[in-house]
């Protein structure tokens, strides 16, 4: 249920409206445990989701770092080949 929640921070270019949504959406549907609110709870979900992404915006705004900015591709080339060898030894 986790899978777009992913690092945010210290990539080049930096992270976009789109990263900082899907993760927003993935954290309140973990939270709440629903993939798809009922009508009644609809609107609580969608604040929840502005209000995540708010503080997400907020948090990566103000992070500060020394290191370099990593690459996306280069990191999700890492995570592929982490991903295959764990799978491969099953």
């Amino acid at each position: 249920m986790c899978r777009n929640i992913r690092t945010l921070h210290n990539f080049d270019p930096p992270a976009n409206t789109e990263e900082i949504h899907a993760s927003a959406l993935q954290y309140v549907r973990k939270i709440s445990g629903s993939t798809k609110p009922s009508q009644a709870n609809a609107e609580a979900f969608d604040q929840a989701v502005v209000a995540v992404e708010a503080a997400t915006r907020t948090l990566l705004d103000q992070l500060v770092t020394s290191a370099p900015p990593k690459n996306r591709e280069v990191e999700a080339a890492k995570a592929k080949a982490r991903s295959e060898k764990r799978f491969a030894a099953a």
